[in-house]
C-alpha cells in the first residue's frame, strides 16, 4: 500500500480507488511499523470509502487492526449523507458505547425526548460518577488537559 511520510509522526494514504478521502495515521516510525503488520491501514483505507465521510479518515499512535473500523481509529461523516457505523466505537467489545433497536418512531422519541433520555440514562450503566473517586472539579479540565498523565498521577489516580 502505498504511504506518504507528511511530516514528523504525520502519514498519509493518498485518496485512491474508491477513496472519498485521504488516511491519516499519527505514529512514530517505530509503531508505524507495527501498524504495517497487520490490516489497520486497510482499514484505514476502507473507512475512507464510506459515504459522507469528511476531510480524513485517521488512525491515531494507538491504532490496530479492529472490527471494521481500525481500533483508534476516528472518522466523521456528513449528517445528510454520511453513515452510522457501530464499528466506528468498538461494538464487537462494547467500548463504552451499545446500539439500540427500538419501534418507536421519530416522532414519538421527538415527543418523547426528555423521557427517553432520562429513561435510558436510569436504565443503562455509563460509568459516570458511579463509585469513582475520580471526579474533576470545576475549572479542573485545563490542568488536566495541561498536565496530561503526570497531572493525573499526581492527584493519585495512576502510577508514575
Amino acid at each position: 500500500m502505498n504511504l506518504n511520510k507528511i511530516s514528523k509522526n504525520i502519514y498519509e494514504i493518498p485518496k485512491q480507488e474508491g477513496m472519498n478521502v485521504p488516511g491519516l495515521i499519527f505514529a512514530s516510525e517505530i509503531l508505524i511499523e507495527n501498524i504495517k503488520k497487520d490490516k489497520t491501514l486497510e482499514q484505514v483505507k476502507n473507512v475512507a470509502c464510506l459515504p459522507g465521510i469528511i476531510n480524513n479518515s485517521i488512525a491515531l499512535a494507538d491504532a490496530h487492526q479492529g472490527y471494521g473500523f481500525p481500533i483508534g481509529g476516528v472518522a466523521a461523516f456528513d449528517l445528510d449523507k454520511g453513515v452510522i457505523s457501530p464499528g466506528g466505537v468498538g461494538y464487537d467489545i462494547n467500548c463504552s458505547v451499545r446500539l439500540l433497536k427500538t419501534n418507536l418512531s421519530k416522532k414519538d422519541i421527538e415527543q418523547n425526548k426528555t423521557k427517553v433520555i432520562e429513561s435510558i440514562f436510569r436504565k443503562i450503566p455509563s460509568g459516570v460518577g458511579r463509585g469513582s473517586s475520580f471526579i474533576i472539579k470545576k475549572g479542573e479540565i485545563n490542568k488536566i488537559l495541561e498536565g496530561g498523565a503526570k497531572y493525573i498521577v499526581e492527584q493519585g489516580y495512576g502510577k508514575k
